[in-house]
């Protein structure tokens, strides 16, 4: 017998990464600046990182900062597990 989804199960999720949050102006500047779920946002830098080919060919767990990726990184170079910490401190809930 199937299962019907239960109203929370249906509920568009809205809490956590799913939260929609303001980019900062430097974030903005590589995910737009319409509010968007932090999952969203990650994605998006994601796909500028590797659209600018932005990850060490030796290392692809390190990114290499680009002029707008060093705004919010602050240096040069970090791994793929920095980057998360460094993108909360451009996210506004």
């Amino acid at each position: 017998m199937a299962k019907t989804p239960t109203a929370a199960a249906a509920a568009p999720k809205t809490g956590g990464i799913h939260a929609p949050i303001q980019p900062s102006e430097d974030l903005a500047a590589i995910v737009g600046n319409d509010r968007l779920p932090r999952s969203e946002v990650i994605k998006k830098v994601w796909d500028y990182i590797k659209a600018n080919n932005l990850q060490n060919p030796e290392n692809k767990r390190e990114i290499v900062a680009d002029e707008k990726l060093k705004k919010i990184f602050g240096k040069d170079k970090v791994t793929m597990f920095e980057m998360n910490k460094h993108l909360a401190g451009h996210m506004k809930a």
